[in-house]
């Protein structure tokens, strides 16, 4: 009060008339909402407002606005805005500038667009990006005003296809419509006349002829082309890109040799050729030219490109040494050439304009060199995995005061003793990423790293309870912590309060569990030492999305609120516990899990039926547990099912047969194994596994299961020992139903599942023949069926099976020569054992006249086996289980006439 408001900070006044023409509050730090009686809306005079970047609760913009009718200017963006448009905005009919962009809760409906291009018909600044425009029509915009100089549209969802006569606005000078992917439309081909200078057409179904696109467009400067549909192939569709300026053609799969003597490097200010294919060195030298300060003393000297500001290269295939001309850029602000082969030291930089630098995920070697130290700008730096060497003088960090990102992880010969053991550098430091270290401590610069958000120490040599003052650090502002793979001892008490992520799994945490923040999303003490019982706190955790438990000592039942997160829940990670008691028999109808795996405890009952609802299920285990209960065949359901596994139970019965029309959609491993099913194979089950029939690799690279936070594993029994997979490559597919009371042929429709890699129907009491069909399976690399009752002989078909490197039949009743070459002929007796039909290598019993001998007489071995004498256990001869005294007689007699009839 008594202070004239036209000399406050970000207040301009008209000097005539006295009224309050302009507020400029960016990036003010407001905070809360604009309710509709604030003394804002009094300032009638108004003509320029500018809120930008302030935090305005995510709450709706006010209608009050439109109430600004000599308004020309205003801005809003990214001030967390959300709901939807007033309409009341089109009654600014004197608007020249409008931004509402970046306010991500954001919408604009159909007839609040149309009245805002129809009104605003003086409108030259558009800017609507990230404003959610899903239920308009793209030719909502087709009357924008022929004044309009800049237009974008980036991220708004827009779907259809988009207004020709946009592109012919002869004003336009700048237009963004990026990230629109269902966005369609085409360029013109020919009569385009326009003075675009800058365009940027990223991830939209545009189909793009450069060469024509250069040509039309005299005044473009400035092209933005990410992951876009080029017609053509590349390199010959690539034009002459003098004119140029700032370009980026990234993640578009070219391949092959960059033509750099396309581009201009003397006015080249920005490029980005990141996450294709290229191969190759970068350029050595430029092109020389003659330079001179008089008329006498001239001399051709390189023409490194001076100009450039950012150069992005990563995500390629470039190799070589990083070349001399790259540190000698006076400009250059960022230069990003991770991801690719680079060899040799890092250069010296000469200059100290770096912004940021990422070098990470190369071969580059040699010590950190000191001229970082000059790079009083830098604000990111990444050198991870690579196998750079020396000690890292905490001396290169005293002058970077700006650094907010540094990645120094998985440089096996880099020591940071003396750079963890310092203090007072980087005091701005936001994200931390040193991994794989060979760190024993945490470091102490960070006591004051007070914005400090993410911190990743995970692998190091961290030992014992974590420092009471650790756990003051960041505590307003820490979001992501890992200490995974160290040797810790004890936590103490979470004071995090904005932590989302923590990850402390494969240490040796004792005592209970510890409860992590309310505001936990991921949540990690897997592999460690922890008892006692899991707290009913961890009810409270509303927000959490990913828990593991896994491999503890963990004891008592699961609290049963547990149900209420699969509202949230993704992965649940229980295995390999002591937990009892029945299972949580209640999945929300909106369920999310994506994984549940409760192995290795002693759950009892059956399993909850609730969890057909759990539609998005890929992963469920609940092996080695005491559920009694039938085959849950209502599982067929679940359309996303991957991963079956119900070993070493007390599941019972028969499978029964699919009840729907496309069971087990996706199902790529089931095992029923150590259970006590019965009945015969289910025929029309395998019919329809169609995830093993085909299955292939996503364009060209392996796929596991999981996603960016949490990536699944899985204990399978493979070539006869139990592996833990602790990635599941999604081409892995196995069926074991092994160790049950199968009974019946083998059906012949499993020779279709040509995508499996295993199968177990080991120590059943499964008859009739190996099926021929069986040779189909050319991926198969373990087959066990021993321990049946299989007769006949060994296929012919099973030798074309190159990729087969275990093979079991021991212990049935097959006969006949033993099929030779390929794989068959690595194969030992093991193998076989236990057939006193089979002849041939590799069993010492020769063949007589090409013929296997017959198989024992079956009546009377029948007979044998129907006579009810007492049990006297199970005693082993030959490999073979002998049940009774007769059967031990049986064994005996055999072996008394085997040579005059060869069985």
């Amino acid at each position: 009060m008594g202070t004239d408001c036209c000399g406050w900070d970000g207040v301009i006044c008209d000097t005539m008339t006295g009224h309050v023409i302009a507020v400029d509050l960016s990036c003010s730090r407001l905070e809360g909402p604009i309710h509709p009686n604030s003394t804002l809306f009094s300032l009638r005079h108004l003509q320029r407002l500018n809120l930008a970047h302030n935090y305005f609760n995510i709450s709706a913009i006010s209608s009050k606005f439109g109430g600004f009718a000599n308004m020309t200017h205003l801005n809003l963006t990214g001030s967390f805005f959300a709901g939807d448009v007033p309409s009341e905005i089109s009654h600014l009919s004197k608007l020249v500038s409008l931004d509402l962009s970046e306010n991500y809760g954001m919408r604009i409906e159909m007839p609040s667009l149309k009245r805002l291009v129809q009104n605003l018909t003086h409108i030259t600044e558009l800017f609507l990006d990230y404003v959610n425009m899903s239920s308009v029509s793209p030719n909502s915009f087709m009357n924008l005003s022929s004044s309009l100089t800049s237009l974008t549209l980036r991220y708004c969802g827009l779907k259809g296809r988009f207004p020709d006569n946009i592109l012919h606005l002869p004003n336009l000078q700048l237009l963004y419509v990026g990230y629109n992917y269902n966005l369609t439309g085409s360029l013109p081909t020919n009569n385009w006349s326009t003075p675009l200078r800058s365009l940027e057409l990223s991830g939209i179904e545009f189909p793009i002829h450069l060469p024509n696109l250069i040509s039309n467009l005299k005044s473009l400067k400035e092209l933005y082309l990410r992951e876009c549909n080029f017609i053509g192939s590349y390199p010959t569709f690539l034009p002459n890109l003098t004119q140029i300026t700032s370009l980026d053609l990234s993640y578009n799969n070219f391949g092959g040799q960059f033509p750099w003597s396309l581009l201009n490097f003397e006015v080249l200010t920005d490029l980005d050729l990141s996450y294709n294919n290229f191969i190759g060195q970068l350029l050595t030298n430029f092109p020389q030219i003659f330079s001179s300060n008089n008329s006498s003393n001239s001399q051709l000297v390189n023409k490194i490109p001076s100009n450039l500001e950012s150069l992005f290269l990563s995500g390629n295939l470039l190799n070589g040494t990083i070349p001399s001309w790259v540190y000698t850029i006076p400009s250059l602000r960022y230069l990003f050439l991770d991801y690719n082969q680079f060899i040799g030291h890092i250069g010296d930089f000469q200059h100290n304009s770096l912004v940021g630098l990422r070098l990470n995920n190369n071969n580059l070697s040699g010590p950190l060199p000191l001229s970082i130290s000059k790079l009083v700008s830098l604000r990111v730096l990444f050198v991870s995995f690579n196998n750079l060497s020396g000690n890292v003088e905490s001396k290169i960090f005293f002058k970077l005061k700006n650094l907010q990102s540094l990645g120094m992880s998985n440089n096996p010969l880099l020591s940071l003793s003396s750079f963890t053991f310092a203090t007072n550098i980087l005091p701005k430091i936001v994200s931390l990423q040193l991994s794989s270290s060979n760190i024993t401590e945490i470091p102490h610069f960070v006591q004051t790293a007070e914005y400090i958000e993410r911190l990743d120490l995970s692998n190091n040599q961290i030992k014992g309870n974590i420092p009471k003052w650790f756990l003051e650090v960041g505590k307003d502002s820490l979001f992501y912590l890992n200490l995974s793979y160290n040797s810790l001892t004890s936590v103490g008490h979470l004071l995090w309060k904005n932590l989302g992520y923590l990850d402390f799994h494969s240490n040796s945490l004792q005592g209970p569990l510890p409860v992590p923040p309310l505001g936990i999303y991921f949540f990690s003490v897997s592999r460690n030492n922890i008892t006692g019982q899991i707290s009913s706190s961890f009810c409270n955790l509303s927000s959490i999305e990913y828990l593991d438990l896994s491999y503890n000592h963990l004891s008592n039942m699961i609290p049963p609120c547990f149900q209420n997160f699969s509202d949230n829940l993704i992965d649940l990670d229980l295995q390999n516990n002591s937990l009892n008691g029945t299972l949580p028999m209640k999945f929300a109808k909106e369920c999310h899990l994506r994984s549940l795996k409760l192995n290795g405890n002693h759950f009892e009952g059956s399993l909850p039926q609730s969890l057909v609802s759990c539609r998005k299920l890929e992963v469920l285990d609940f092996g080695n547990n005491k559920i009694n209960s039938t085959f849950p065949l209502w599982l067929e359901t679940l359309p996303e099912l991957r991963v079956l596994i119900l070993r070493s139970n007390y599941f019972h019965g028969a499978l029964g047969n699919p009840k729907t029309k496309f069971p087990f959609p996706n199902l790529r491993i089931i095992d029923l194994s150590q259970n006590e099913f019965h009945g015969h194979l289910p025929t029309n089950l395998f019919n329809y596994l169609k995830a093993m029939v085909n299955a292939s690799v996503n364009k060209g690279k392996l796929k596991y299961m999981g996603d960016d936070y949490y990536q699944d594993s899985v204990t399978v029994a493979m070539k006869g020992f139990f592996i833990e997979l602790v990635k599941i490559q999604s081409l892995f597919i196995t069926i074991d139903f092994s160790n049950n009371n199968f009974k019946g042929e083998i059906p012949k429709a499993i020779g279709e599942l040509r995508s499996l890699k295993g199968l177990n129907f080991s120590h059943n009491n499964l008859s009739g023949h190996v099926p021929p069909s069986l040779g189909n399976l050319t991926n198969l690399e373990w087959l066990d069926l021993s321990s049946n009752k299989l007769t006949g002989e060994i296929p012919i078909q099973l030798v074309d099976i190159t990729s087969l490197a275990s093979l079991n039949l021991s212990k049935n009743y097959l006969s006949g020569q033993i099929p030779q070459g390929k794989q068959f002929n690595t194969f030992t007796n093991d193998s076989f054992n236990g057939n006193w039909g089979l002849c041939g290598f590799p069993m010492t019993k020769a063949c007589g006249n090409g013929e296997g001998p017959p198989p024992p007489p079956p009546p009377f071995k029948k007979m044998i086996s129907n006579l009810k004498m007492g049990f006297i256990g199970k005693l082993y001869y030959w490999g073979m289980a002998v049940d009774s005294c007769l059967d031990w007689f049986w064994v005996i007699l055999c072996s008394q006439v085997e040579n005059r009839n060869g069985y």
